[in-house]
């Protein structure tokens, strides 16, 4: 499988633990982690033709990834 960038262990290094133990015990939190990854590959399926997409929809993918991060950001903060 092909390197997807803005992984969340990328986007937050110093958290991987943190993240680790959130999926286990916040299921909401989980449910954010796990739609993250699945918008997130789909923009890379996108970007890399595998899966193309019109532009539009791909904008809104981005959106709704950045609200995601946004929301597990604030969790992570915690």
């Amino acid at each position: 499988m092909s390197h997807t960038p803005h992984e969340l262990a990328e986007e937050f290094p110093d958290h991987v633990e943190q993240m680790s133990a959130l999926k286990q015990s916040d299921t909401h939190f989980a449910k954010l982690f796990d739609s993250y990854h699945e918008i997130n590959r789909s923009i890379h399926r996108a970007e890399t033709n595998v899966e193309p997409m019109e532009g539009l929809s791909e904008n809104e993918l981005r959106k709704k990834r950045g609200l995601l991060k946004d929301e597990i950001w604030s969790y992570l903060q915690k």
